[in-house]
């Protein structure tokens, strides 16, 4: 009988580490990775010009589980870099109308500085970006709103490719009118770094006889070049860095943010790196010199991205842009295991039921061999 007992208790022991997964809490529970994310897709994404950001845990309510903000963040980090202007993640997606505190705060301890794309916040630390350029969905898109954009606006298209187990089709059309169209392509990040830099790069402008110096310190943050309107009516020599040599000169058309400049109609637009000085030379000294923070590269009208939702396999969401100009700023979010199903608990009554009935026969079979031993 004590055999009994204590194979029961075996069983219980094995029924509740079978059933854990069932029941454990959500922030415990199994989840999965996204392989493509670290190998093939995601360096090539990166490469090209993407921006890495988080959307939470599948299936969690990030506003009611402040967990998942430093758990995305260490997600994204352990697989990519975030852009390639700098390694954390910045941008958060965020189902819901209002970001409350404690939400809030959370999202800037983690390293967090953008929130999007239809929530509101009272904090000041955090730059919302909303959805105002509809989505790339066939049949959802709307490209009045595209070309109706404001001046030195970014321009955020909604993207998801995968509904639960619904395909989700691009519009193939809006996507080639929107390679062909004169805007600034960049991603959520390394629009509001931009700005930050340019701005800084304004304040810094020193002018020294026919010389105009301009100099960008690095950030603590991503080492996003900024941009300034350089206005003068001298012609330029040369445009150089301390050292004599000289930048590069990027064209009209060029669309993807690079370190440069180009001569413009009252002087010239100057993109140039963090940590770095470039020296304007010109034919003599200046009668005047402004200098002014560019929103948008190279002086074009306006900026898009394309905001990958809810990104649980980068591969299913980005397979369809292999070949496009466009620039994602993808909002990974980790995947969570296959569901349990019926398997574990089935598995768990049939131990539950065997070992007790399994020691039972075992013993008989022993009772009955020692029976028959003494006759």
């Amino acid at each position: 009988m004590a055999i009994i007992m204590a194979a029961r208790e075996i069983a219980f022991t094995l029924v509740a580490l079978i059933s854990l997964p069932m029941f454990a809490p959500t922030a415990i529970g199994e989840w999965e990775s996204d392989s493509w994310i670290s190998n093939i897709i995601g360096p090539e994404r990166l490469n090209h010009g993407d921006e890495f950001g988080c959307h939470g845990y599948e299936g969690v309510n990030t506003i009611e589980e402040n967990w998942v903000i430093q758990g995305c963040s260490d997600y994204v980090s352990e697989n990519t870099d975030a852009s390639r202007w700098g390694d954390l993640p910045i941008s958060f997606g965020i189902e819901g109308e209002f970001l409350d505190q404690n939400t809030a705060n959370s999202l800037v301890d983690a390293g967090f500085e953008i929130a999007g794309d239809r929530i509101s916040t009272e904090n000041e630390l955090i730059t919302l970006m909303h959805r105002n350029g509809a989505s790339l969905e066939k049949g959802a898109t709307d490209r009045e709103l595209l070309e109706s954009a404001e001046e030195d606006t970014l321009v955020s298209i909604f993207w998801r490719a995968r509904i639960d187990d619904l395909r989700v089709r691009e519009d193939k059309e809006l996507i080639s009118w929107l390679e062909g169209q004169d805007v600034w392509l960049t991603t959520c990040g390394e629009w509001h770094h931009h700005g930050i830099s340019s701005q800084e790069a304004s304040e810094s402008t020193i002018v020294d006889g026919n010389e105009i110096r301009v100099t960008l310190t690095e950030s603590e943050s991503w080492n996003v070049p900024g941009s300034v309107f350089l206005s003068f009516s001298n012609d330029v020599i040369d445009v150089t860095d301390p050292a004599g040599i000289s930048l590069g000169e990027y064209s009209e058309s060029q669309r993807n943010l690079t370190e440069g400049w180009r001569g413009t109609e009252g002087g010239i637009i100057l993109t140039l790196s963090r940590g770095s000085t470039a020296i304007v030379t010109l034919d003599g000294n200046p009668e005047s010199v402004s200098s002014s923070p560019m929103a948008t590269f190279n002086g074009l009208h306006h900026s898009v991205t394309i905001v990958g939702h809810h990104t649980t396999n980068l591969f299913q969401w980005s397979s369809d842009f292999q070949k496009s100009e466009l620039r994602f700023t993808w909002l990974l979010e980790r995947p969570k295991s296959e569901d349990v199903g019926l398997a574990l608990p089935a598995l768990a009554l049939a131990v539950l039921v065997a070992v007790p009935v399994s020691v039972y026969f075992v013993l008989r079979a022993d009772s009955d061999g020692s029976h028959q031993t003494s006759e």
